[in-house]
């Protein structure tokens, strides 16, 4: 009994250890999931089919050792995410609607890329800049207080955007999307068959969640501008932009150490936030959801699959 008890963790490490790589996100009517070597989305047609797409992808971190270096790392990784991410949601609005996606016009293309331009700028803007300006207003001068004042107002603001997205209805779907994304992510991870039915059994919570990242990246902000101290001019709310970068590949690395770690006690703390903030992010998804999500997983994974599932046979 002992020894299938010990057998249960060490092929629930090796899955981890394996597969950490893994990640993705909700799109429209279904889920984008990147593993070592290729990205895939899933999308559920009008008509109840799945369509898959999959692709080979090597990220740059591959390709040059320099960009495997911590913290840049987490830079590439973001850019490089955003962009995956912008065509799964192509792919994803096409499917969706029954189009083929063979033909995507050019102008729907561009459209998506300024969308994310401008969102980019209003999330500096609204983030980082307005809550600079609301700081000054205060009239606090000492550069400790300024910064942790300037913080406080930047997560108030994060928990009122995120709680404002969670109400809005047409947006629901795709948050029991992102749902069905981590259940089907436990799934692989804890070395069980890949199926509904296990995966349903799993929390929508998952610790390696780009929501973790975002309230990771609000806490080390504070921290960075911190030791920038209270910026006196334009020049000095440029130098905080510049080090946007920086604190994202800091965030970055403590998302990964959070996820590794997140079963431990003493990263609970920094865990928790970010899974509070993902009961706002997420929804019990159907089986229906998690079907989508597990096609998505599978052909991301490809003969990886097939390669953990034979490993683990011969753990213990």
């Amino acid at each position: 009994m002992e020894k299938k008890s010990t057998r249960g963790r060490r092929s629930d490490r090796l899955g981890k250890t394996m597969f950490n790589k893994i990640g993705g996100q909700a799109v429209i009517e279904g889920v984008m999931m990147r593993a070592p070597g290729a990205v895939a989305t899933a999308v559920r047609r009008p008509d109840g089919t799945i369509s898959v797409r999959r692709r080979e992808f090597r990220s740059a971190a591959e390709k040059f050792r320099l960009f495997r270096l911590p913290i840049l790392r987490g830079a590439v990784a973001l850019i490089e995410s955003l962009s995956l991410g912008m065509g799964a949601l192509l792919f994803s609005a096409e499917e969706a609607a029954g189009e083929t996606t063979k033909e995507a016009p050019e102008k729907t293309r561009w459209t998506l890329w300024l969308v994310l331009a401008g969102s980019l700028l209003l999330g500096i803007g609204f983030f980082f800049y307005l809550p600079l300006l609301l700081t000054e207003w205060t009239g606090v001068r000492g550069g400790l207080a300024f910064n942790v004042i300037d913080g406080i107002i930047r997560l108030v603001f994060l928990l009122a955007y995120v709680k404002a997205i969670s109400l809005w209805g047409e947006i629901r779907r795709v948050l029991a999307y992102h749902g069905a994304e981590h259940k089907s992510i436990f799934n692989l991870e804890s070395g069980r068959e890949l199926s509904v039915e296990n995966a349903q059994s799993f929390t929508t919570l998952h610790p390696r969640c780009g929501t973790s990242f975002l309230f990771i990246v609000m806490i080390v902000s504070v921290l960075v501008f911190c030791l920038l101290g209270r910026p006196d001019g334009i020049a000095d709310r440029l130098v905080r932009l510049a080090f946007l970068p920086l604190i994202a590949g800091v965030s970055y690395e403590i998302l990964k150490l959070s996820g590794k770690w997140a079963d431990r006690p003493w990263m609970a703390p920094l865990v928790r936030p970010g899974l509070y903030l993902q009961t706002m992010t997420t929804r019990e998804p159907t089986a229906d959801q998690v079907e989508v999500a597990l096609a998505a997983l599978r052909a991301a994974l490809g003969e990886s699959l097939e390669d953990r599932e034979e490993l683990l046979k011969h753990v213990g």
